[in-house]
């Protein structure tokens, strides 16, 4: 009976074996490699999109509580208008006996209030030496007892929100 030998490999068959099973595994590992890369530089443009997203939301955050905020601004010069018409200081503690006009008191004081919550800041530059990105100057009087360039009157009080202007005040300013 014969032993059924199996074929022989040669030394130099063994190492063109080894030699294309290294060749296959370097593949194998620089495509590994290549897409370990991929994955970072996706997860890096991930997190990159996602900061630039968050900055644009608060952004956008801010720049709709500005338009809302200089609306409303508006809204409160006219309630002090008609504060003034009816000759009631707002800034008194004693609520008028009319209806309507404590109607208007009290909704002048509510809508001030909600902007300060907001960050909304209003601001009377009476006295102060004119600064042209807080106040705009509507009218120059001469004024020997002030040096010029000084704020004399204020037509129109101003408002800022977290340090940008929404309106400047407007004044007069001296010569």
């Amino acid at each position: 009976m014969s032993e059924e030998q199996a074929p022989e490999v040669s030394a130099e068959e063994q190492g063109q074996a080894v030699e294309a099973e290294l060749d296959q595994l370097a593949s194998l590992e620089k495509q590994r490699d290549e897409y370990l890369e991929l994955a970072q530089r996706t997860r890096a443009d991930f997190e990159n999109y996602r900061k630039r997203m968050a900055a644009e939301m608060r952004a956008a955050s801010v720049r709709g509580k500005a338009e809302l905020a200089q609306g409303l601004i508006g809204v409160l010069d006219n309630l002090e208008r008609a504060l003034g018409a009816a000759g009631i200081d707002p800034d008194l503690q004693e609520m008028p006996e009319e209806p309507l006009a404590q109607g208007i008191l009290l909704t002048y004081r509510e809508l001030k209030a909600v902007l300060e919550r907001a960050g909304v800041e209003s601001y009377d530059p009476a006295g102060e030496k004119f600064d042209p990105l807080w106040h705009e100057a509507l009218q120059t009087r001469s004024a020997e007892e002030v040096e010029p360039g000084t704020v004399l009157e204020v037509l129109q009080k101003g408002f800022r929100l977290d340090g940008q202007t929404l309106r400047a005040a407007r004044v007069v300013v001296s010569e």
